[in-house]
């Protein structure tokens, strides 16, 4: 089966700026010293994902997953490593995220589908049912930034799987709403894998998980700690709490 995401030797780094409080001789010491620090969030991540698949990523905050999500939406960029991704990706990362607070429901779903490879005649033929998938069609007109975070994940969820993408990458991809939205993010993700998408997502909701994924990785500081069957993958998880 052909790869659809090909991850050799990933490393993120990412610098940050350590600053003190106090006295102006604290803080004279302070730049004396090294004062910037280099983080290594992912510590050399070899991963594939064929086509069709739907792989699910574990770990305790900090331990890269969302880093590699970024990576992948090109977010960011890898400090070293190769990130090979074949196929249309609509990364769905953050609430909110790519959409412009005082622009409306409609318009970011025009602007956020032409981004992600639509033209602008099937943006517009697309809107209608985007908007009805997400259960907002009332607020369509309404600026974004009224919006609730449920709203904000529901919508960017709905363009997500609207936009003929061939790989989907996001985080917490079930956590956007009430009981019968979830049933209906379940049954879009089941007839995308049917058609031969391939999910890559991370979670915390490890039933979830159980339910969606064929596969399942563990992040644990920056390294992959296990990969395989989901059960015992979760197993092996859980008995690290």
């Amino acid at each position: 089966m052909s790869a659809a995401i090909e991850i050799s030797g990933l490393r993120k780094s990412f610098t940050i700026s350590l600053s003190g409080e106090g006295s102006i001789k604290t803080a004279a010491l302070w730049w004396r010293k090294r004062h910037i620090e280099r983080v290594e969030v992912l510590r050399g991540v070899s991963l594939t994902v064929p086509q069709g698949e739907c792989l699910a990523v574990v770990g305790r905050n900090g331990a890269g997953k969302s880093t590699l999500l970024s990576i992948l939406a090109k977010v960011y960029l890898p400090s070293e490593g190769n990130v090979a991704v074949h196929g249309r990706l609509a990364p769905l990362l953050e609430l909110g995220a790519g959409f412009h607070p005082d622009l409306s429901g409609r318009e970011n779903v025009m602007f956020n589908a032409m981004i992600l490879g639509l033209s602008r005649a099937e943006a517009l033929a697309r809107t209608p049912a985007i908007l009805e998938f997400s259960g907002i069609e009332k607020f369509a007109d309404a600026p974004v930034r009224t919006y609730s975070s449920g709203m904000l994940a529901r919508l960017g969820f709905s363009v997500a799987v609207h936009v003929d993408a061939e790989i989907l990458v996001v985080d917490e991809v079930l956590a956007v709403g009430d009981a019968e939205f979830e049933a209906k993010c379940y049954a879009r993700i089941e007839q995308f894998r049917e058609e031969g998408g391939t999910i890559l997502f991370v979670s915390h909701d490890l039933d979830a998980i159980e339910k969606v994924a064929g596969r399942c990785v563990w992040l644990k500081d920056g390294l992959v700690k296990a990969d395989g069957d989901v059960p015992k993958v979760l197993d092996a998880y859980r008995g690290s709490f």
